[in-house]
């Protein structure tokens, strides 16, 4: 038992009965551990400091000491708990923060792939459009050349048949004035006139017009028109005898056929012999070809 202990039950015996209805302070001497007496102040501080640490007689320091180290190496465990929670609480959080974006991402980009096909298919669209537009401006343009072309040819043609009566009275006139004795002033008129005869045939020329002067010739129903026949055994049959009026042929069209007589009464005319197309014939027709399509463009 400790001395406070016997200080305590000493009072506790001395005091009388009626301790219980008096308030007596009764003085207690308290003996440290060397048997020294001490007052009453220096016992509450020794006894507030017992109440505040109360050290186990059993631990010896080794005891206490590993008891210290062990308090901070689960004091260093409860830190280092605490952050690796902190740290998994702060990594989910941006790992759900990063799953939110990504989703966000995610539905931007299949915005953006339905944005883009759609876009893509508009491009296709567009450039089939265009392609066909293109076509059709292409054969719009060949058709409006050839019409613009075609209607060239008939407005020549018009204004060259008109043109075709006065070159025969041109070529009469100037075929009696040569059959006449003539002086020289009047010689040189016929001459003059013949140049200008000359020089409209060389315009004709130009527009593609030929005439056609078959004397000679073996008879062709589709340029020719035959008017009379002419009895001559010295001569193919069908042979072209005389010309009463030249004809006229504008490309392919034939602007007007030739008034001819025919022969007959001899030998027929034996076959013509079948051309043979040479490389240099068929490279000047490819080219005629590719002339006449420049030109039909332009």
């Amino acid at each position: 038992m400790s001395a406070r202990e016997a200080r305590t039950g000493a009072a506790a015996a001395a005091a009388p009965d009626d301790s219980k209805e008096r308030d007596v302070k009764i003085p207690v001497e308290a003996v440290d551990e060397n048997g020294n007496v001490i007052d009453d102040e220096q016992v509450v501080e020794k006894a507030a400091g017992e109440e505040a640490v109360e050290p186990t007689h059993d631990d010896t320091p080794e005891e206490a000491a590993a008891e210290q180290a062990m308090t901070e190496e689960e004091m260093i465990e409860a830190a280092i708990r605490a952050g690796e929670e902190a740290a998994e609480n702060d990594f989910k959080v941006k790992y759900e923060q990063a799953q939110e974006e990504l989703t966000a991402v995610r539905k931007q980009l299949a915005e953006a792939e339905e944005t883009a096909e759609g876009a893509d298919a508009k491009v296709r669209e567009a450039n089939e459009r265009a392609q066909r537009l293109q076509a059709d401006w292409e054969n719009y343009r060949r058709r409006t050349a050839a019409e613009r072309l075609a209607e060239q040819s008939r407005a020549t043609e018009k204004l060259v048949t008109a043109l075709l009566p006065v070159l025969d009275d041109m070529e009469r006139a100037i075929a009696h004035a040569r059959s006449q004795e003539l002086d020289e002033t009047f010689s040189q008129f016929v001459d003059g006139v013949d140049a200008v005869h000359t020089k409209m045939l060389d315009v004709f020329a130009h527009e593609g017009v030929e005439p056609i002067d078959p004397k000679g010739e073996a008879f062709n129903p589709l340029e020719h028109q035959a008017v009379g026949r002419v009895e001559d055994p010295d001569q193919y049959d069908e042979t072209v005898n005389d010309v009463y009026q030249k004809g006229y042929r504008m490309a392919d069209r034939i602007l007007r056929s030739a008034m001819v007589t025919v022969t007959y009464g001899g030998e027929k005319r034996p076959a013509p012999e079948p051309e043979v197309a040479t490389e240099e014939g068929t490279a000047s027709e490819a080219d005629a070809s590719e002339a006449q399509a420049e030109g039909t463009e332009e």
